[in-house]
């Protein structure tokens, strides 16, 4: 993804409009096809009382039914479907800026550190792996970031797996009533974004890099692209599986109920176990994995497309205006 050089001043701008563009544009179209898969994800990583496991077939489905479905787990096939919908609205403003900020943000702190610490990487680490770390700890350091978009998330996932707590409120009324009480849980985020966004570059990044012995990510094509994002979404998913459960779970509370995150690492291992902290994770990899792939592809072909297309020194901008002018 390494933008392409160009001597006008306005270069900067154009990159600045493709990231934006080609992240937000990433983040809609995941919306509207992976919102119903989100849904599912968290309502089994927030479910603590029904089992799932350990039954017969026919009463295992039916537990999972009313895990996923709730309320309308013995309607119709519309009805359940729908149900998978809720909190759109504050899934949509998190989506799409998050995408933009992750996606679009994750080059700019790149070509900052490229710009200033390359030395510092290329000692550290080697000139052939000072690129990709440069990509995974720039990647890691906007997954911190991340957490200043984190009352939209609490809304978001609380509207999917505990509705009864959002019943009869307005935005505004949330906003001014909680507050501080709306980044429960960002210390948690913070930890598992870190390493989360680490790998989810720094995999994508090697795989460009050493697989497929690419000299400028940039020039990746569909198939190289996509493949990259299946190592860094698979790397990201499976490091921060843990504290995503956490996370989940703390932000999940009634907000008149809070509880820490320390408490409910407690009460997972004495009720749970340890294999509770990767509960979710093989669904999650299913079905929610390539929510990631498709929006880390999108983006990434996107903003690289927009870069060339608008560059007027890109090679085929120069070949449009020689055949223009002859």
């Amino acid at each position: 993804m390494d933008p392409p050089k160009s001597t006008t001043g306005d270069g900067p701008q154009r990159n600045s409009y493709a990231r934006v563009l080609g992240s937000a544009t990433a983040g809609v179209s995941e919306l509207l096809l992976f919102h119903p898969v989100d849904t599912v994800a968290k309502r089994l990583m927030s479910n603590q009382t029904v089992a799932v496991t350990g039954q017969p077939v026919a009463q295992a489905m039916e537990a999972l039914n009313k895990v996923i479905f709730k309320e309308t787990s013995q309607m119709g096939t519309v009805r359940k479907y729908l149900s998978l919908f809720p909190g759109l609205g504050f899934g949509a403003g998190y989506k799409i800026l998050q995408r933009v900020y992750k996606f679009g943000g994750q080059p700019f702190v790149r070509d900052y550190m490229t710009r200033n610490h390359s030395e510092r990487f290329e000692r550290a680490f080697g000139q052939r792996r000072a690129k990709s770390m440069m990509e995974a700890t720039a990647g890691s350091i906007i997954g911190v970031g991340e957490i200043a978009l984190l009352p939209l998330d609490v809304l978001k996932i609380k509207a999917q797996t505990n509705p009864e707590s959002l019943a009869g409120r307005g935005v505004v009324d949330i906003f001014a009533k909680e507050g501080r009480g709306l980044y429960r849980g960002a210390g948690w985020t913070a930890a598992r974004n870190a390493p989360g966004s680490f790998a989810l570059f720094g995999g994508a990044s090697v795989m460009k890099e050493y697989v497929f012995k690419l000299e400028r990510p940039g020039d990746a094509t569909l198939f190289q692209t996509f493949c990259a994002s299946i190592a860094g979404a698979v790397s990201s998913i499976t490091v921060a599986a843990p504290l995503d459960v956490i996370k989940v779970r703390v932000q999940n509370r009634p907000f008149d109920s809070p509880e820490s995150g320390m408490a409910i690492v407690r009460k997972l291992l004495a009720t749970e176990g340890p294999g509770a902290f990767f509960k979710g994770l093989t669904p999650k990899i299913i079905v929610v994995g390539p929510k990631l792939i498709f929006s880390f592809t999108v983006a990434q072909r996107l903003i690289s497309f927009l870069e060339h297309s608008w560059d007027p020194n890109s090679a085929l901008n120069v070949a449009k205006r020689k055949n223009s002018s002859a």
